[in-house]
């Protein structure tokens, strides 16, 4: 079974990435946030579990990951509210998923011998999964240093529209479009968004165009 899945590893991981950053659209949006989503990123790590699977102990890793995030998931909804030191631990149990999955997802991608499907799905699923830490990283600075990114977006306190307006500008930072509706204002979150903005220009500039030679290449000795 676990076999089978695994063929299709970047289709399931990249299908969990769209309903975690589109679903919004879909639910409302209170119980997008406090429900479905933490549902959908314990998906996400299960999805991780399959892509790593071939990696016995760091599929123990993320096995742990998952039991922690699901009992602070679990506590939250038997409370029915969730403390600043639980959503610290959640941020941080998603960061270092994220870290190692997109680590290893760079690494299958970079080793692919021939540009498939696969291989495209996995490319997406790393950009993406990039917009995930700068999100949990850009979130765990707020939450420590309040008022550490401002702007009109931010206005509203209520903790669903917030996440929603950091999540907005995470991909905006990686992509680095920048519209300024959010800006950071202290010093870390300044060198954060720096950091982000290079990262995804790595990601396009070495690994994107690793996959392109590698698909101009096969494509010549075929013809």
């Amino acid at each position: 079974m676990i076999e089978k899945l695994y063929k299709y590893r970047f289709e399931i991981f990249l299908c969990t990435q769209l309903a975690i950053l589109f679903g919004s659209l879909l639910v409302p949006a209170d119980f997008f946030e406090f429900t479905v989503l933490p549902i959908l990123y314990l998906i996400s790590i299960l999805a991780g579990i399959l892509m790593i699977s071939k990696r016995k102990r760091l599929t123990w890793f993320f096995i742990l990951l998952f039991i922690a995030s699901a009992i602070i998931f679990g506590s939250a909804m038997i409370n029915r509210q969730e403390s600043q030191e639980n959503i610290l631990m959640r941020l941080s149990i998603y960061f270092v998923f994220h870290i190692a999955v997109t680590w290893n997802i760079i690494q299958q991608v970079w080793r692919a011998k021939y540009v498939n499907k696969n291989v495209i799905m996995g490319l997406m699923s790393g950009y993406i999964s990039l917009g995930f830490l700068a999100f949990f990283l850009f979130m765990s600075i707020e939450l420590t240093h309040p008022g550490a990114f401002q702007g009109i977006l931010l206005e509203n306190k209520d903790m669903g529209v917030f996440s929603e307006a950091i999540l907005y500008y995470s991909y905006i930072t990686l992509l680095t479009i920048g519209y300024g509706e959010i800006v950071p204002v202290v010093p870390i979150a300044q060198k954060a968004a720096m950091l982000v903005g290079l990262v995804g220009q790595f990601y396009l500039v070495i690994v994107t165009a690793v996959v392109v030679e590698k698909y101009i290449r096969h494509s010549e000795k075929e013809k």
